[in-house]
């Protein structure tokens, strides 16, 4: 197909099923009842389990008939913890009881966890009771006085009581593709989370695709740790594993040597890791003892994805590397590269869009369409689309408009074979002496710099142009970073003069999510507030 103007057309022979949570592990369960489904990957070898697809769903089940003891099909049931195979068995059981899975940040404090809590209306909590040393069950009790929906908070120490009360006698209710299953919080990188609200259908199809795309070579055995509250961890990996019939290895968070540990011991043949997780992985000591040799795709995405980085990934895993691009109002992922697209492809594009999906690139202003080859934000319509924001109705009109486009406000451009290029967030835009400027350019360029392990660039008040350019660098060096003049130089030979960052700042840790992403409204409220001091390039008055 070969397009003339920037709109991919919704494929109509993909495959798209009808169907829930519950179905797909009940699929699997009738096709392979004997083949371990879930492993408890806990840093010690002796307190891991495992789960084949028969015990999985016998589990699911049977928690499913205790929720159904204390709350009704379609309340919002959240879940307060770090990742665990327990964590992944509630949200299961959740989904096939009717009701919704809200996941939570367990690193969140009281105000935190109290917005997410009101705003979803959760009606129960499942949560362990201390997380990296800070006790859960007091900073709950701060709030839970303000909590009028909440009526039953349950911490790990009753999980198992909680389980065994089950009445097998319970049925289990009718639940359909469209309901909802997760509400889906974002994550924080530019403020404060809304609650996309996902549906059956949406979620287990969108992860099926990714792993289709993403290939395999026999028994597909997905390590993970990208946190299960995030889309990442409880949509796309856990549920593209369960439709391949595969093994779904979860770690309670990510340490890179225990996710080489990991690789290795269960012959692990995909991984999502954003790039943060993926340079740790490639620094860390242990790298070239482990046996990574059943590696077959690494997964990334989630922020964007050096060109640089992926080849260095390819080269030295010998395996192959699909990006994904998304967000979690589309139930995670729109588009991919193949494993099989050329590599220049793979490392420059975000692939074309999944299956079933109507995607185009508009005009900023007009809104219309854009030619094959110009910038314009990303709209995407389809059954991915999320139904909405919990309660929140006017954000939910300005993201899907009348037509049901949903609007990403992410910029790119499209070529005329359907492959994406991200080209930055339209909220990132720096807009310097009336240019328009987007970070995401000069921050790939940085990132190949072999003195720069991380670079974010944002824009930084001034009274002359508006905003100047700055970079803020976590160099490979912290101790030794390479100098601001010579960074500018470096830029001003590969890029135009006045994309070259002016402002230059060295910190040894920069600001993220959970899930990997740089917080740029952090990183600009460190240099606004002076915790980060620039190192400006002698050409700053001129340039």
């Amino acid at each position: 197909m070969t397009l003339t103007q920037s709109l991919w057309p919704a494929s109509q022979t993909s495959g798209v099923r009808d169907i829930t949570l519950g179905e797909l592990l009940r699929q699997a369960a009738a096709a392979v009842p004997d083949q371990v489904a879930l492993v408890d990957g806990t840093p010690d070898p002796a307190d891991r389990s495992e789960w084949t697809y028969r015990e999985l769903l016998a589990d699911v089940e049977g928690v499913a008939r205790a929720l159904l003891a204390h709350f009704a099909p379609g309340d919002r049931i959240a879940i307060w913890a770090p990742n665990s195979a327990d964590w992944v068995i509630l949200q299961q059981a959740i989904a096939m009881a009717g009701m919704v899975v809200v996941g939570i940040n367990p690193a969140y404090r009281a105000h935190e966890l109290e917005y997410i809590l009101r705003q979803s209306r959760a009606a129960g909590l499942f949560f362990r009771e201390s997380y990296r040393g800070v006790s859960l069950e007091d900073v709950l009790g701060e709030i839970v006085g303000n909590l009028p929906d909440l009526r039953k908070a349950v911490p790990t120490r009753e999980w198992q009581t909680f389980r065994d009360a089950a009445d097998a006698a319970t049925p289990l209710p009718e639940v359909s593709p469209r309901d909802p299953v997760q509400i889906q919080y974002t994550s924080g990188t530019t403020g404060f989370p809304k609650g996309a609200v996902l549906h059956h259908k949406g979620i287990v199809n969108e992860a099926t695709f990714v792993f289709e795309r993403a290939g395999r070579s026999g028994p597909v055995v997905c390590v993970n740790a990208m946190p299960m509250y995030h889309i990442g961890g409880g949509g796309v990996t856990e549920l593209g594993t369960f439709a391949a019939h595969g093994t779904f290895v979860v770690l309670p968070a990510f340490d890179a040597a225990q996710m080489l540990e990991m690789l290795e011991t269960y012959r692990g043949t995909h991984s999502l890791m954003v790039p943060t997780m993926l340079i740790a992985l490639l620094e860390h000591p242990d790298f070239r003892a482990r046996d990574l040799s059943s590696v077959y795709t690494i997964m990334s995405g989630a922020s964007a994805v050096p060109q640089a980085l992926v080849e260095r990934v390819i080269e030295r895993l010998g395996c192959r590397f699909t990006i994904l691009f998304g967000q979690s109002e589309m139930h995670g992922v729109i588009s991919q590269t193949r494993i099989s697209d050329d590599p220049v492809d793979q490392a420059c594009t975000v692939g074309q869009p999944l299956p079933e999906l109507e995607v185009k690139i508009i005009d900023l202003l007009t809104g219309e369409i854009v030619p094959i080859g110009e910038q314009g934000e990303i709209c995407c319509r389809g059954y991915q689309n999320m139904l909405g924001y919990s309660d929140m109705p006017e954000a939910t009109a300005s993201t899907i408009d009348a037509d049901g486009w949903l609007h990403m406000g992410d910029l790119a451009v499209m070529d005329e074979r359907g492959f994406l290029r991200i080209t930055g967030r339209l909220k990132d835009m720096i807009i310097r002496g009336g240019l328009n400027i987007y970070p995401r350019e000069i921050e790939e360029l940085l990132f190949q710099h072999p003195e720069i392990a991380e670079a974010v660039v944002v824009g930084v008040p001034d009274e002359k142009w508006g905003e100047q350019i700055g970079a803020v660098i976590r160099a490979h060096d912290p101790g030794n970073p390479p100098e601001a003049d010579v960074l500018k130089a470096w830029c001003r030979e590969r890029i135009a003069a006045h994309k070259a960052p002016s402002l230059w700042y060295f910190t040894a840790e920069l600001p993220m999510t959970p899930s990997g992403k740089i917080q740029k409204f952090r990183v600009q409220d460190e240099i606004a507030s002076g915790v980060l001091t620039p190192v400006r390039s002698s050409e700053v008055a001129s340039s």
